[in-house]
Order: C-alpha cells, then structure tokens, then sequence
C-alpha cells in the first residue's frame, strides 16, 4: 500500500473529514439536551476511536486493527482536540453571546479542521511511525 506523505494526507482528510462531518451532525443533535462541553467529550471520544480506525486500516498503511497501543497514544490527541474545540466554542460566546448554530458549526468545523492538520502530524510522525525513507540532501562544497 503507498504510504506517502500526500497519499496519506488525502486519505487522511477523506476519512477524518467524514467522521468530522458526522461528529459536527451529533453536536447538533447534543449540544441542546445536555451540556455543550459533556457534548462535545461523548463526540471527541467516539469520533477519536472511529477515526483511529480508519486511519489504521487506510490512512496509514496499516495491517488491520489498531493495537490498544496505537488508541492509546492517538487517544492522547484527543485532549488537545478536544480544549481547542471547547476553547473554540467558549470564545466564540464570549465574543457573540447570542451566535447561533451556523456560527457554531462554522467554528466547531474550522477548529476540528485545524486540530485535525495537528493530528495528521502527530499521528503520522508519532503514533503510526514506521521506518520512512526520507532523502538526505548531498552538500557539495567546491573550494577554487
């Protein structure tokens, strides 16, 4: 399976950007019966394990299921994503008390979207990190 760096980013988006768009659906459906920051953890989590997943079978190249090792560490990712959406969100009350759910989805999608690039690196660099052949450059010096 090629594995390259913009091979995997598009994967990456495809799946990550689908499972996004149906976490962005639940919030939708859960922010108004209970809390938004409860909400938003329940979505984080499923959406991380789903996303986790797709991203060992496709995005990566991997062999099959991720190892609880590999949940693990991409678990890690989950809190960040998830004080950058809540941060996201709470500023986005603060400075627009009375936004309303286009504004909110417009910047729970956009702070998905770049707590996603984040993870795409740490995800590919760390948690599915395998031995890429990465081409060293040759310095030439001429001395005349």
């Amino acid at each position: 399976m090629d594995t390259t760096g913009l091979t995997s980013f598009i994967r990456f988006v495809v799946c990550g950007g689908g499972v996004g768009l149906l976490s962005s659906g639940a919030m939708l459906l859960l922010a108004g019966p209970i809390p938004f920051a409860a909400a938003n953890a329940l979505v984080t989590v499923v959406s991380t394990l789903l996303a986790t997943e797709l991203h060992s079978r496709f995005t990566f190249g991997g062999e099959g299921r991720a190892s609880w090792r590999v949940h693990l560490k991409s678990g890690l990712t989950l809190a960040v994503a998830y004080l950058f959406t809540t941060g996201a969100m709470l500023v986005l009350h603060a400075v627009r008390p009375d936004a309303g759910r286009w504004w909110e989805q417009a910047v729970y999608l956009g702070a998905s979207g770049l707590a996603g690039l984040g993870r795409f690196a740490v995800l590919r660099l760390v948690v599915f990190a395998r031995d890429w052949k990465v081409p060293t450059a040759s310095v030439v010096m001429s001395v005349t």
